[in-house]
């Protein structure tokens, strides 16, 4: 057995570590192991040598302490993270998850990444995703989809799949993905892990590739909920380099977890809107008896409405492809890796280049490139922005009387691979649940309420309202107490 299944968080490494039990080095081989014998495709690049350097310095510095950790100073000490492929680390292959970036290496680290490893943790690799971010079953990735991790059959949800896949069979500790429209949470729903989307502006993404630049962000993905809040803390907070970038402190979720958490001054909404009669029923019931539990806890219930639900997700994607033309109109096939051959003109290069990007991406451009347009740009691009704000405004109104927003993630738990081929709305849909928080900038999270007959991860999503990250990670923090005692 190995053994980095026997630790199920941060706090459990490093108390291994002061005991003499492992090494960071030692950890970090075994993880390495892990990833290498894996048929799961969480991966798209090792690091090996980044990794391995890392952990021998790591466990040179617990030699010097004498087995005792700086945690004030570095909180994520020897601990094994992946980060999703579309957020640089400096001399590593940054693929995108696409064939066009295939020899792209990253000039530089994001901010999110520095700010991790300054903290203590190790980079294993690079981590499996939707091409460009586009998809939410990770079939999308030009090289191999990621796998389930306990139902090989059955697709670990995207874009961040990689990064879903690996925290929950144990390929690394934390793990990085990104969040437009669900891409955190929908995976982790599917996968049965812990994913926060944070506030927009609340993580730098300075070093992410963009897709949708008013709406991506970067958050943890974690076994369980403590352990994201040491992740949110080490990466949160104001960064120059990005001008999204909120000027405030990082966050303190971590310290906030500490306090008392008493369900009966929470109240919170449900909007009928997430209820829908094509909601799949054992889905309905785990969400159902979650809500019962917690107004058993005396926590306030209420119905509310988002009367904007219906158009969420049309504004979403038209907004959304928008972006993404503007976004990928820098990826040539000369800069980023770009391959040069003999060409007759540079159209026929740029036809050539163009040729590597998948399906779903030439799509969202051309869609992109059309609502833009002179004569469309009015009828779609505009009108959506204003359904944006007025989706906001039923948030801001919802939020004046409650804390919390409470639904599923997905209408389904994950389904077969290639199920959705000839299918090629639902794979929109699977975002009807997801996409209001990035269209209003709230942070939201998915957490693990139950499980289907099948042995499926049931997520239940919950929102509040802008910068309230601290206060959300405290309510999951709670409710994950009652799951693990319910052992639901």
């Amino acid at each position: 057995m190995s053994i980095s299944v026997h630790f199920s968080s941060i706090t459990k490494i490093h108390q291994a570590y002061e005991r003499g039990e492992i090494s960071p080095l030692e950890l970090t081989q075994e993880y390495l192991k892990e990833i290498k014998s894996s048929q799961l495709g969480a991966y798209l690049e090792i690091c090996e040598n980044r990794a391995l350097d890392q952990a021998k310095q790591a466990t040179r510095l617990l030699e010097g302490q004498k087995g005792k950790i700086p945690l004030d100073q570095m909180p994520l000490f020897g601990i094994p993270m992946g980060v999703k492929d579309l957020i640089l680390v400096e001399g590593v292959r940054n693929t995108c998850g696409s064939k066009l970036m295939e020899n792209y290496i990253a000039p530089y680290t994001a901010t999110a990444v520095q700010l991790l490893e300054s903290k203590g943790a190790i980079t294993l690799g690079k981590l499996n995703l939707d091409e460009f971010g586009m998809g939410s079953s990770n079939e999308n990735s030009a090289f191999y989809p990621a796998r389930h991790p306990t139902h090989q059959d059955r697709v670990a949800g995207g874009s961040s799949g990689g990064s879903a896949a690996a925290v929950k069979a144990r390929l690394c500790m934390v793990s990085l993905g990104t969040d437009t429209g669900g891409s955190i949470r929908l995976p982790a729903s599917y996968c049965g892990i812990f994913g926060l989307k944070p506030s927009y502006g609340r993580v730098s993404r300075y070093g992410q590739v963009a897709y949708a630049s008013s709406m991506d962000q970067i958050g943890p993905m974690t076994q369980c909920v403590e352990d994201a809040a040491i992740v949110l803390d080490a990466i949160s907070g104001w960064d120059p380099k990005d001008i999204t970038s909120l000027r405030l402190p990082s966050t303190q979720s971590l310290l906030a977890l500490r306090k008392k958490w008493d369900w009966k001054d929470i109240k919170i909404g449900v909007p009928q809107e997430f209820f829908p009669e094509t909601l799949d029923n054992e889905v309905r019931a785990s969400l159902q008896k979650s809500m019962q539990w917690l107004e058993s806890q005396g926590a306030c219930l209420k119905k509310v409405s988002l009367p904007h639900a219906p158009y969420v997700v049309a504004a979403y994607y038209v907004i959304a492809m928008s972006e993404a033309s503007s976004n990928l109109a820098r990826f040539d096939g000369i800069r980023y890796g770009g391959q040069y051959s003999e060409m007759k003109s540079l159209e026929e290069f740029y036809q050539k280049a163009r040729s590597k990007l998948g399906s779903e991406v030439k799509q969202r451009i051309m869609l992109g490139n059309f609502v833009l347009s002179h004569e469309y740009s009015q009828a779609f691009f505009e009108r959506a922005c204003r359904v944006r704000r007025k989706i906001k405004q039923d948030f801001e109104q919802i939020f004046q009387s409650v804390d919390f927003i409470i639904g599923p993630v997905c209408p389904t738990t994950a389904h077969f691979l290639e199920e959705a081929k000839d299918e090629p709305l639902k794979k929109y849909s699977d975002d009807t649940f997801t996409t209001p928080a990035n269209l209003a900038g709230l942070p939201a999270m998915s957490i693990t309420c139950g499980k289907d007959q099948q042995g499926l991860p049931i997520g239940m999503q919950w929102i509040a309202p802008a910068l309230s990250d601290e206060k959300l990670i405290c309510a999951a923090h709670a409710f994950e107490k009652r799951r693990l005692n319910d052992a639901l």
